[in-house]
């Protein structure tokens, strides 16, 4: 499912492939950044390599360059994992998915908006940079791609992985960093030294696609995990609620499941369940869905979004009850919920 609204601003391209204002945001601001990276600059390729040997290519010219990060979340009992892939064509999509005791709480897909041939120049300026640029470079000795480290509970994995196509080979690096997709740095990366130019190349791959003020769908949750989700059920569910305790768990999962089996385990002692739903829908595809778990001044507040077909979907007439429930780490009471988000689904022709 495509969601656009976390998405680049629309770019033009430029005739010398100069770089989006965005990409000189942040880290690359500094006085060292700037002398590689106008360096760079003439480097990059712009014409169509359509048949040329793959010897004369730099590797990743024709490919694909893709950007994993784990981020801890609550000392490592939760984690957000970020996946931008990015072809030579320009075309990149986010993937982002939050995660409790390894458990999956929800999911978001971005891609790039408009056309793709708009972020081929980028793509060409990164490849030159990272195969050309000194103080980029990474297939260098002191950067080894079998080094797997342990990042421990606060620091971020950073995967940095580029394919060539002609020759069908990948290269990829691993490191750690502190920082999400939207706030990385290379500061303090490990745990060797040169680790620095993978998270930068991380870093500027985020500049040159979502954009350097780039926020995550999840930013400033907990984490949390989904239990069930669906688009029918027994219970009587007219709005959003949390429970706390073991009593009111156990007769609510008899409610919803009719009797038919036992709730998860769930530690009220440390945890509470947030049951996500707004009522009952009469078209077949609204769903509901917890987005952020977000601890604030006075308690909890709860952000819930609810997708709808687009005027393109053509959606079947059908009463249901659509829900989302999720277990997380307890968090101060009281719990509040914000007002439910409306997010139309994009279908067949319908614009983007």
């Amino acid at each position: 499912m495509i969601h656009d609204r976390y998405a680049a601003r629309g770019r033009t391209p430029t005739q010398a492939c100069s770089p989006p204002r965005e990409v000189l945001g942040g880290w690359v601001r500094s006085r060292r950044a700037w002398a590689w990276f106008f360096a760079a600059l003439p480097l990059a390729g712009c014409a169509s390599d359509t048949g040329i040997p793959p010897e004369a290519l730099r590797f990743g010219q024709l490919g694909e360059i893709e950007v994993q990060l784990q981020a801890p979340l609550q000392l490592g009992v939760g984690r957000l994992d970020q996946t931008v892939k990015w072809g030579s064509n320009g075309a990149w999509s986010l993937q982002e998915t939050i995660l409790y005791h390894d458990v999956v709480g929800d999911g978001d897909f971005v891609r790039n908006p408009g056309s793709p041939d708009q972020f081929a120049s980028y793509y060409a300026s990164l490849i030159t940079q990272v195969n050309d640029q000194q103080g980029l470079q990474l297939d260098i000795p002191e950067l080894p791609q079998d080094t797997i480290p342990t990042c421990g509970p606060v620091m971020s994995r950073v995967t940095f992985t580029i394919h060539d196509d002609p020759r069908n080979t990948d290269k990829s690096w691993t490191r750690c960093a502190y920082g999400s997709l939207g706030n990385l740095t290379p500061e303090g990366a490990g745990p060797d030294p040169a680790a620095s130019r993978v998270a930068l190349a991380a870093v500027l791959a985020r500049n040159y696609t979502v954009g350097d003020n780039f926020i995550s769908a999840y930013s400033g949750s907990v984490p949390f995990a989904t239990l069930d989700r669906g688009e029918d059920t027994p219970a009587t569910l007219t709005a959003p609620f949390s429970i706390t305790d073991q009593r009111d768990w156990a007769s609510f999962w008899q409610d919803h499941t009719g009797g038919k089996s036992q709730p998860p385990t769930v530690d009220f002692d440390k945890e509470l369940v947030i049951v996500a739903a707004v009522g009952t829908r009469s078209e077949a595809g609204d769903s509901v869905e917890v987005r952020r778990i977000l601890q604030v001044d006075q308690g909890t507040l709860v952000h819930i979004w609810e997708r709808i077909p687009g005027d393109f979907c053509s959606p079947v007439a059908r009463s249901h009850t659509p829900y989302h429930i999720v277990v997380s780490p307890r968090t101060p009471l009281p719990i509040r919920f914000a007002e439910i988000h409306p997010d139309t689904v994009r279908c067949g022709t319908q614009g983007g």
